[in-house]
């Protein structure tokens, strides 16, 4: 039985299933998930993230990193943590970056948040000269100082999605019909989400709401708060939910996300208004993606790099360089978001107001 027949098992034994056990159902179901059980980065897989088009990304972030650790005093013994480490390429990144820093080295203490053993075994090739702890949840986490990076992972956590209809909310299924599964509605009643994301909604309209992402964004910024440290958040999303976001990449392509459940990447865009909302330490305004790696440095040391490079090698490193920061490809459709403890000035590349 595959992914497709379970699913219509359940809906036809259960009745419509919500988007978010959907998604959860397809991307982390221990026998039919897709973390769990085919390559899903790379050239060979069905999407590429920054770290993978470029040693520059992991670079920025290592040094928007070491600035936030010697904002904070420089502690001696902290957690170093990423969030969904993917293949580890962004990790042995900072590392490598980082390696000349003795002391930043020598106080950190590597944790990756990972459910996926099929991407852990990844994580470790990659990452087999340090000594890394891997998590399944953040109660995990020492009570230590906190500097983490979150890379394209929380626009792949379950969603909900409500439409409002006339002057009434309904959720947004999955059902069966024809025996295919179609995108549906029911009516809710007791609509579970915050009235000030929805006040101005006209009819027609579509809201995502997350609350694995809102959760996890408090328990970032409570440590943070408690601890001290600071995190960045880089994702495609918006200041804000409205539309329909939900999105299926299979091979490097867009498809149906009803067609193969299980076979493709699922992800919707992040509301960073929403995770930012009740987070208990400061966070900093959104910006884009170009803009926050500018402000690292990123063309000054894509110009230092290019200088041992040519022909083929060097029209890749240009492209990989336009790519992460152009306005019309990652450089605006991704955001970035910090956060950071009180007694901290904004990090660099962020100013205070959202």
């Amino acid at each position: 039985m595959d992914a497709l027949a379970v699913l219509k098992q359940k809906i036809a034994r259960d009745g419509p299933m919500s988007i978010h056990n959907f998604m959860a159902f397809c991307l982390m179901d221990k026998d039919y998930g897709y973390y769990q059980k085919k390559p899903v980065f790379g050239t060979e897989g069905d999407f590429v993230t920054a770290p993978e088009i470029s040693q520059m990304f992991g670079e920025m972030i290592a040094i928007w990193l070491v600035q936030c650790w010697d904002a904070a005093g420089r502690p001696d013994d902290f957690i170093l943590l990423e969030l969904g480490p993917g293949l580890g390429t962004l990790m042995s990144d900072i590392l490598r970056a980082t390696k000349s820093l003795k002391p930043f080295q020598a106080g950190a203490r590597i944790i990756l948040l990972e459910r996926s053993d099929q991407l852990k075994e990844k994580q470790k090739s990659a990452l087999n000269d340090a000594d890394i702890t891997w998590i399944s949840k953040l109660s995990d986490l020492p009570k230590k100082p906190l500097f983490f990076v979150a890379n394209e992972f929380f626009d792949a956590l379950p969603i909900y999605q409500y439409q409002k209809i006339d002057t009434h909310w309904f959720e947004r299924v999955i059902d069966l019909k024809d025996g295919a599964l179609v995108f549906s509605t029911r009516y809710t009643p007791h609509i579970a989400i915050d009235q000030r994301l929805t006040f101005d909604k006209i009819d027609g309209d579509i809201v995502e709401v997350s609350p694995s992402a809102l959760s996890i964004a408090q328990e970032l910024s409570q440590h943070i708060s408690q601890h001290s440290g600071a995190g960045v958040i880089i994702d495609y999303g918006n200041w804000g939910s409205l539309g329909d976001t939900l999105q299926a990449v299979q091979k490097h392509k867009v498809v149906d996300p009803l067609k193969e459940p299980g076979q493709a990447d699922l992800t919707a865009h992040v509301d960073f208004h929403a995770l930012s909302r009740n987070v208990s330490c400061d966070h900093s305004k959104m910006v884009p993606q170009g803009v926050f790696l500018e402000h690292l440095g990123i063309t000054e040391r894509a110009k230092h790099l290019a200088q041992n490079l040519e022909g083929a090698a060097l029209a890749t490193h240009i492209a990989a360089h336009k790519r992460l920061t152009h306005p019309e490809e990652m450089g605006r459709l991704f955001k970035a978001l910090a956060f950071y403890s009180k007694d901290m000035t904004p990090p660099i590349g962020f100013s205070h107001d959202p």
